[in-house]
């Protein structure tokens, strides 16, 4: 595999919680935002050695910049990054969380308490609950907000 990266890389620091971590650090180089995102996720994501997850369960929705400000108007919070093309990515968890679902447990499934994007398994549950789960909050976060909401794993 060849990776073709250009010499001219300039990092993307307008996620909040990423500026906050690296503080005053003006001009971070590569490392220092690893470590950052590294420390970000550590504290955000569970252990699959303590408990099963997949990460980040869905992907964060692409909206127009009518329906975003559409949005914006009822819910002034709403988390949303604007996009070179002109449309705005939601935060999914943001979504989620909104609906309810940040730590629900729902049998042997359910959302991880310290982030709503994270499905969990406690064990003895199956796949089918686990998909079941995701589609109750895509349906939820659907009429609630008129945004849906996808998977990002790729389910076989």
């Amino acid at each position: 595999m060849t990776f073709r990266l250009p010499r001219d890389w300039q990092p993307v620091l307008a996620y909040g919680e990423l500026a906050r971590e690296l503080g005053a650090n003006a001009a971070p180089d590569a490392t220092a935002i690893r470590d950052a995102v590294i420390a970000i996720r550590s504290r955000k994501l569970p252990d699959p050695a303590q408990i099963g997850n997949a990460g980040s369960f869905f992907k964060n929705p692409l909206v127009s910049a009518e329906q975003r400000d559409a949005l914006l108007a009822s819910h002034p919070d709403l988390v949303s990054y604007a996009q070179p093309d002109g449309t705005f990515k939601l935060a999914a968890g943001w979504l989620i969380d909104r609906c309810g679902f940040k730590g629900l447990n729902d049998g042997p499934v359910g959302v991880y308490g310290k982030q709503a994007l994270v499905l969990v398994h406690h064990g003895g549950g199956t796949g089918a609950a686990l998909l079941a789960l995701a589609g109750r909050i895509a349906d939820t976060v659907q009429a609630r907000f008129g945004v849906r909401i996808e998977p990002e794993p790729v389910v076989l």
